[in-house]
C-alpha cells in the first residue's frame, strides 16, 4: 500500500454515527494502524474471535498493500481506524452493519461478509457442542 504522506496529515472527517467524536481523525499510516488492531484484539477478543480476526485483518492489509488509488487508501485506512475505535470502546458489540455501507459494497465485499458470517456461525456452533 503506497501511502502519500500528505494523505495521512491531513484530517478526515467521518460523517457516520459510528464515529465515536465529531473532531476531525488523522489517519495512522497502514503499518502502526494494523499493530493497534493486533493488539485491541489482543485485549478485547475472545481467543477464538482473535484467531479469526488476526487472520481477516492480515489478509485485508496484504491484499491492499499495493493500492495506488489514494481514495481507496483513505477509504480502507478510515474504515479499519473506526474499527479499531469502536472495538477500544466496547461499542462494537450489538452493532448491526449501516445500511449505506452495505449499499457501497460490490458483490464480491458482499459474499466477503457472508463468507466471514458463516464463519462465525461455525465456530459458535462448535463451541456449542463442545460444551
Amino acid at each position: 500500500m503506497r501511502v502519500l504522506s500528505r494523505l495521512l496529515a491531513a484530517p478526515v472527517t467521518i460523517g457516520s454515527k459510528a464515529s465515536l467524536n465529531a473532531e476531525p481523525l488523522a489517519l495512522l499510516p497502514p503499518i502502526p494502524l494494523y499493530r493497534r488492531i493486533l493488539r485491541v484484539h489482543r485485549k478485547k477478543l475472545p481467543s477464538d474471535m482473535r484467531l479469526l480476526g488476526d487472520e481477516y485483518v492480515k489478509s485485508e492489509f496484504r491484499a491492499h498493500r499495493t493500492s495506488d488509488n489514494p481514495i481507496h487508501i483513505v477509504g480502507f485506512l478510515t474504515e479499519w481506524q473506526l474499527y479499531a475505535q469502536q472495538l477500544e470502546g466496547d461499542s462494537w458489540q450489538g452493532n448491526k452493519l449501516d445500511k449505506s455501507k452495505l449499499d457501497k459494497m460490490s458483490d464480491q465485499q458482499i459474499g466477503q461478509l457472508y463468507e466471514l458470517m458463516q464463519a462465525i456461525k461455525n465456530k459458535s456452533e462448535g463451541n456449542e457442542e463442545d460444551q
